[in-house]
């Protein structure tokens, strides 16, 4: 049975698909989501969010019922091995930037964008599954799920992350590469830090080693295991022996197993579109982001964002007689916005090269960083590069 063509259909109901549901209803564009899961997934630890992608969700009134469920911080610090300073980098800046930078748990902001998307009205529709394009027009594009239903949109929008099953649409045999590096987080109580009251925080302390990760051929088994993620606690704990900073040692002591996230790092190629007819992939589904900078979700929130404001400029302009031409409208647009949204991420992944060679031994050890230049990053007026690539 298959649903009424709509404006723009959602799929994935997570960080980014329920922002751009926001985003769409703020520009008066009606829109529905649909989710595999039962819910909203809430996946990781805490996130950390920069003023580019909070001058978003201050737009979208999210940034004020978020903003005290979090940290609110200017600089990421980074010491050495033996807890001496290194280098920092400025997440954030009141003053300079209009923000200071948000940590805040992820499960936090999934809630707080749940109930804002349930406050608007907008449809959500739990465990209904993504399969395959069934038809495409050049006015809708209509499409099956897992349970054999079929729907319709004028747009449909691949916000399901890393693994996208929209993204088989336009690239059927693309699969993202297992870097086998694992990011393992844990949460544990400020006071067993025992830390000096002026300690800077967040840091990052640094080491020479790291631990290897499982194969990708044997993630399925090892992801949610509760005796892996035992044995990770035992290792971090039993390191507390070595000669470890105290604050590290204080860290590890005592690791809530209910507490500990694994998060494998996954490489996706550039592609060349995010644009196929009246298909479109963002976020995750159409770059990833290594997080070296902290810039994973804060660039999908910049592509929910200036999509939206793409999709209601087209909209404003005077629609003709030819379905054809305002097809090929929507296409020139999407594509301007691609390559606009392109080279911001291509700016983040040189800034991700530039903080890892600031890591490496060799540079850490002379200790001479030049500051680094984020205006281009925290200072960007969203608005108007819309205009621009809508015009």
């Amino acid at each position: 049975m298959s649903s009424p063509a709509t404006g723009v259909a959602i799929i994935g109901a997570g960080l980014s698909g329920l922002t751009l549901a926001l985003a769409l209803h703020r520009q008066n564009i009606p829109c529905v989501l649909y989710e595999s899961r039962e819910a909203s997934l809430d996946i990781g630890g805490a996130i950390m969010l920069s003023p580019n992608a909070l001058k978003i969700l201050d737009a979208l009134g999210v940034y004020k019922n978020i903003s005290p469920l979090g940290h609110n911080f200017e600089k990421l610090y980074f010491h050495s091995d033996d807890d001496k300073p290194v280098d920092d980098f400025v997440f954030g800046s009141q003053e300079k930037h209009g923000y200071k930078a948000l940590r805040i748990y992820r499960f936090e902001l999934i809630n707080v964008l749940v109930s804002m998307v349930r406050e608007a009205g907008i449809p959500v529709e739990y465990q209904k599954k993504f399969d395959h394009i069934v038809s495409e027009s050049s006015t809708s594009v209509t499409w099956a799920f897992a349970d054999g239903s079929t729907a319709s949109a004028k747009l449909l929008v691949g916000a399901d992350g890393i693994h996208s099953r929209v993204r088989k649409h336009l690239y059927p045999d693309l699969t993202p590469k297992f870097t086998n590096m694992i990011g393992v987080t844990a949460a544990v109580p400020r006071a067993q830090l025992q830390a000096d009251p002026n300690y800077p925080l967040p840091v990052t302390i640094m080491s020479p080693k790291h631990a290897k990760a499982p194969s990708a051929r044997a993630r399925p088994r090892w992801m949610g295991r509760a005796a892996e993620q035992q044995g990770l606690v035992h290792r971090f704990s039993a390191r507390r022996q070595r000669r470890l900073p105290p604050i590290v040692a204080n860290a590890v002591s005592n690791i809530p197993l209910k507490g500990i996230n694994l998060w494998p790092f996954y490489l996706v190629p550039k592609l060349d579109t995010w644009a196929q007819g009246r298909v479109v992939i963002l976020g995750d589904a159409a770059h990833a982001i290594p997080p070296t900078a902290g810039q994973g979700v804060n660039q999908a929130f910049e592509d929910v964002y200036t999509f939206a404001g793409i999709v209601a400029k087209v909209q404003q302009q005077k629609p003709s007689d030819d379905e054809k031409e305002d097809a090929a409208r929507i296409g020139k647009a999407l594509k301007n916005w691609q390559q606009g949204r392109q080279a911001r991420v291509d700016r983040v992944l040189d800034l991700n090269d530039k903080v890892n060679k600031r890591r490496l031994p060799d540079a850490v050890k002379a200790g001479v960083f030049e500051p680094f230049d984020l205006d281009w990053l925290y200072d960007v007026d969203f608005d108007k590069m819309i205009a621009e690539w809508a015009a």
